[in-house]
């Protein structure tokens, strides 16, 4: 797995100590998922959820992805325990510290704490923590970060290129680095979008000048989703970016009752595979490959070259990205298409900035 310093678009990530987009807490359930009925190897990779749930179709499952890849690609057992409050954090960390895991994989920013203070106290335990890293790191701690401003910037240039309102809309779960580095991200590059064509495009949802937006306040009612994009919607935005897990779900309902010209962008997974039946809305999704760095870090756990510190996910090392457009592979002119290839390439040797107060 590649460690590179934290670039200036995770540092918010590096100061707080709290849990991941969705984060929760009680010990619900446990599961395998395990591709082979039984383990070709002694060792338990084990994973607490947020409050999302294992099967969110979107943060908590993709993480879990990564230990089934483990399952079966490295004959390891994998275990979960779900956290339904954020109660549940330590209560199932420290169920997890009896159960002689190799490694304990806790998923989310609001994690953060409780994962601290857990590691500390057993230095000899292997932790890797989805969307936190620690300043100054800890030995036993792999912080897995993503850089998905840079991702999130290439579904601005393409939503404003896309759009026919020239107006998009974005809201998010809670107001947390791990979602707000998604509207920040999406914001500059509509805003490059506007530079480079000498266009308008408005963004309704996210001021990244004032970092203040639109947020539902949780990541688990799908309700309060379809609400707010019902609003965004009655605005003039006819596309929309949830960054809010399941809730995203209630966005994609009101979408397509809305019909006509009105599509989404998915965050964390592929939504045409983990929300197939509103694949006909999505142009694309902003992919945060946590899957695979989940699968890195259990594999230098088990074959003993783990280390703590900082993971970055990025365009480069393919971290992030953008999944394919599917359904509109057709439709996106070429142009544009090729256009946001060669905006990857300027984001990847830094000659693009993907900071919104670069555009103001």
């Amino acid at each position: 797995m590649t460690r590179r310093p934290v670039g200036r678009f995770m540092v918010g990530l590096l100061v707080l100590a709290a849990a991941g987009y969705a984060c929760s807490n009680a010990p619900t359930s446990s599961g395998g998922g395990s591709a082979s009925p039984k383990p070709s190897v002694n060792f338990l990779a084990c994973q607490v959820t947020d409050t999302g749930g294992i099967d969110d179709r979107s943060f908590n499952a993709t993480a879990w992805k990564g230990v089934t890849d483990a399952e079966q690609n490295l004959g390891v057992q994998g275990k979960y325990l779900e956290s339904t409050t954020s109660n549940d954090y330590a209560p199932n960390i420290n169920a997890f510290l009896q159960q002689n895991c190799g490694l304990i994989v806790t998923v989310g920013f609001l994690l953060g704490d409780a994962t601290k203070a857990a590691a500390k106290a057993n230095p000899d335990q292997k932790f890797a923590i989805v969307d936190y890293a620690y300043d100054p790191t800890i030995p036993n701690v792999l912080g897995l970060t993503f850089g998905t401003d840079q991702a999130a910037f290439l579904a601005g240039y393409l939503a404003a290129g896309m759009s026919k309102t020239g107006t998009v809309g974005t809201f998010g779960g809670l107001k947390i680095p791990p979602v707000t580095i998604y509207m920040d991200g999406f914001a500059a590059g509509i805003a490059y979008y506007n530079q480079q064509k000498g266009t308008d495009v408005k963004l309704l949802g996210w001021n990244a000048a004032k970092q203040n937006g639109l947020f539902t306040g949780d990541f688990e009612n799908q309700d309060n989703g379809k609400r707010v994009t019902e609003t965004l919607l009655q605005q003039g935005a006819d596309i929309i970016l949830p960054v809010a897990g399941p809730v995203g779900l209630g966005a994609a309902a009101a979408v397509k009752a809305a019909g006509g010209d009105n599509r989404m962008i998915w965050v964390d997974v592929d939504g045409c595979v983990s929300a197939p039946q509103y694949c006909s809305l999505f142009l694309t999704s902003i992919e945060k490959n946590m899957d695979v760095a989940v699968e890195s870090a259990v594999k230098e756990a088990l074959n003993g070259t783990f280390k703590g510190g900082v993971y970055t996910g990025t365009l480069q090392n393919g971290g992030v990205g953008l999944a394919p457009y599917h359904d509109f592979q057709s439709v996106i002119p070429q142009d544009l298409q090729s256009e946001i290839n060669t905006i990857k390439s300027g984001i990847e040797d830094g000659s693009i900035s993907v900071n919104p107060k670069d555009y103001q």
